[in-house]
């Protein structure tokens, strides 16, 4: 696993660094559908908001590692992304994309050379992983090879650590409609293996046509079949099931990552899965 500094650093220059690239590779109409389904009535509105979030971050990140005072407030988060929207719907197009990626290079920067002792700061880390780390997964409209392993090896490789580490694991399986982490695993080794042998499918013939799931049969269906899977053998097999998508992810060629249904599966069972299920917030 990555260093936090460097992992932040990669999502900086390798995620973000092509996040407009990326969306651009997609039929127009297609990518609309993906913004619209985000909330926003045009792709620059959600990078205006994302690109506020970065400017409002850096110099309160900046003042925390060099012990300065900031100003704390409270925010109306949407008061704050409508004024973001405002603030940068008149820009002409090149000046606006150019602000983007000047601001992005500079964070980069700025943060490469801050102190290392910053980067054990809980409120740096709130922040940073707020603004550049989960904020990607929450903004994911063309999913790349980097955020898809960064997801399984940073997020999903300590997730059952993190729920060891849960003051409240009966309020979290409630809330998540499971009666025990051996059900909310083979739940999510299900969809996992699911999705892989539909990306698996796709890459091997085209035309391959997966089995439509009633999702909650299937997630049904899924914890019957591991109810008398001991607790290690479940978590062996997580842990196989996470190492495999990775293996896959590793080898797709960059084509499949602009095949709508291959993305599709990836997205859902390793991205939007891991935040359906997430134990921060």
């Amino acid at each position: 696993m990555t260093s936090y500094k460097q992992r932040t650093l990669d999502f900086l220059n390798i995620e973000w660094a092509n996040y407009v690239e990326r969306f651009n590779r997609w039929p127009a109409e297609y990518g609309l559908e993906r913004v619209i389904e985000q909330g926003y009535p045009r792709f620059r509105d959600m990078l205006a908001h994302i690109l506020a979030w970065w400017e409002e971050a850096m110099p309160i990140i900046l003042a925390i590692a060099e012990n300065r005072e900031y100003e704390r407030k409270k925010y109306d988060f949407d008061v704050f992304n409508a004024a973001a929207i405002e603030k940068y719907k008149d820009w002409e197009e090149k000046e606006f994309f150019a602000h983007f990626e000047k601001t992005r290079q500079k964070a980069a920067g700025d943060l490469g050379s801050m102190n290392e002792a910053a980067w054990e700061n809980r409120r740096v880390r709130v922040w940073v992983n707020g603004v550049f780390i989960s904020h990607a997964r929450e903004h994911l409209v063309a999913l790349s090879r980097f955020l898809l392993l960064d997801t399984l090896q940073n997020e999903w490789s300590v997730y059952i650590e993190k729920f060891n580490q849960l003051e409240d694991q009966a309020g979290f399986l409630k809330k998540q409609g499971f009666d025990s982490l051996h059900d909310l695993l083979a739940h999510v080794i299900g969809w996992w293996q699911d999705g892989e042998r539909n990306v698996s499918g796709i890459l091997k013939d085209p035309s391959f046509k997966w089995e439509e799931h009633e999702a909650d049969a299937f997630n049904t269906e899924v914890v019957k079949k591991y109810k008398n899977t001991s607790e290690a053998d479940l978590r062996d097999l997580f842990e196989n099931s996470r190492l495999s998508l990775i293996k896959l992810g590793s080898e797709l060629p960059e084509t499949a990552f602009t095949n709508k249904e291959i993305e599709n599966w990836l997205a859902a069972d390793v991205i939007e899965h891991l935040d359906q299920h997430a134990m921060d917030g």
